[in-house]
């Protein structure tokens, strides 16, 4: 399969649940590019690439206020500005113990009391640059949190931001290995978007999740399509990542071999009838469940932006091909 790099004029858009907002089929993931984690990255690297994925016509960009403790959120509202560009724009709060996943025991004045709440969404309104954030999402999340005495008081804080124009939409981010750890927020009303893990390993998000937002018309953003390298096709056994870098520890022990052998198991089905490379592959798997609003791939280079966004081309994979990848299924958690 061969498909054109789309322009802004091609780029599939799709609406993000019933909130009345639509966003590129691909969108841009910034975590990369706040310069923490991901080991060395280059600044200037990262604005060719924002400004590549503008030019292609992606106009959703997700971001955090912990990304390099705003620095992705700064890039972002460069770019954005120096271009005039036309965009929407997803943050998080962080919890303000910094603790992730979000630990059952965890009381929300823990995580999410009303004050940090708000200072966090002034703050990151600032890195922006802009007078609303389209989309504002607690970046952790724990259902009983539902049932804490503090709840209303910070869901009333999102409310106020609401009503004050500075927030548009209420996100939450899904826990990095439970997927339906946000099952209740979204059957509870509490959420206009979810973000969540969903690729070729980890298909969990589309037993329950998605069909709890779909009934709710809560849009889907997919993060991780491509399991933080495991699906891109370019990691081998010998590969070594520094020790900055969060995926010496992720693909740490006989973790990496074992992710190469399955990855060259799917590349095998899937490259290259179904995507020149097996990173194209897995973002058109992602986008091939109709309930998925975006797709968030990392780009720290001009270069992966215009090979990410050939998977947006409406080509979704057959319903048997779908199937026999039901058996590629691969449930770890390589986050702890």
């Amino acid at each position: 399969m061969s498909a054109a790099v789309p322009g802004p004029a091609a780029m599939r858009r799709r609406p993000l649940g019933r909130s009345g907002l639509s966003v590129s089929e691909i969108g841009f993931g910034g975590w990369g590019i706040g310069k923490s984690m991901w080991g060395r990255t280059e600044d200037e690297d990262s604005l060719k690439a924002l400004r590549a994925a503008i030019e292609h016509g992606i106009d959703y960009f997700d971001t955090a206020a912990v990304y390099g403790h705003g620095h992705s959120e700064r890039l972002i509202a460069r770019v954005l500005r120096e271009t005039g560009a036309k965009a929407s724009v997803g943050t998080k709060v962080p919890p303000q113990n910094m603790e992730w996943p979000a630990h059952e025991r965890t009381r929300l004045a823990h995580a999410f009391p009303p004050d940090w709440v708000r200072a966090s969404a002034e703050r990151s309104l600032r890195n922006l640059r802009r007078d609303s954030i389209d989309v504002l999402m607690f970046h952790v999340w724990n259902d009983r949190w539902l049932a804490d005495p503090l709840w209303p008081e910070t869901l009333g804080v999102f409310t106020r931001l609401r009503e004050e124009g500075k927030v548009r939409l209420v996100g939450l981010s899904v826990n990095s290995d439970d997927p339906d750890s946000a099952l209740g927020a979204v059957q509870a009303g509490v959420a206009d978007a979810v973000q969540v893990i969903f690729n070729l390993f980890d298909q969990r998000a589309a037993e329950r999740l998605f069909p709890a937002c779909r009934e709710k018309g809560v849009g889907i953003i997919v993060r991780c399509p491509f399991d933080e390298g495991g699906l891109t096709g370019t990691l081998t056994p010998q590969t070594r990542f520094t020790p900055e870098d969060f995926r010496s520890y992720y693909f740490g022990g006989d973790r990496l071999a074992e992710t190469c052998r399955r990855a060259d198991a799917l590349k095998g089905l899937l490259v290259p009838n179904h995507g020149e490379t097996l990173t194209e592959a897995a973002l058109r798997w992602c986008l091939s469940a109709p309930e998925v609003a975006t797709v968030i791939p990392g780009m720290r280079a001009a270069s992966h932006v215009s090979a990410n966004v050939r998977a947006a081309d409406g080509a979704a994979l057959e319903p048997a091909l779908l199937e026999t990848l039901k058996a590629h299924a691969w449930t770890r958690n390589f986050y702890r």
